[in-house]
């Protein structure tokens, strides 16, 4: 994933709430839904979706029922691709 698929994924602020509500842990649709309290079902998925072309969130699917978790390993590399362009001079390099 390119730096600008990350940013763009990550330039929502109801995207980030979703990403929070997924860390270390699977939950469906409307798990999600009743934990973001006020956003539809409709908008929720679509999120999702733009996530998971991001490569953001890992799925698994349980009879009809999808299941999301956040992919932390692409998110570390993504901000990590961040801190490499932009401000290299912060990376600690451990021998």
């Amino acid at each position: 994933m390119d730096s600008v698929t990350f940013t763009k994924a990550m330039a929502d602020a109801t995207r980030q709430k979703i990403m929070n509500i997924l860390c270390c842990q699977w939950r469906c649709v409307n798990d999600v839904v009743e934990k973001l309290g006020g956003v539809s079902q409709p908008t929720v998925s679509h999120h999702l979706a733009i996530l998971r072309e991001a490569g953001l969130v890992h799925t698994r699917r349980e009879g009809k029922q999808i299941f999301y978790s956040l992919n932390q390993d692409a998110v570390a590399v993504c901000c990590g691709m961040l801190m490499q362009n932009f401000a290299p001079e912060k990376l600690v390099i451990s021998d």
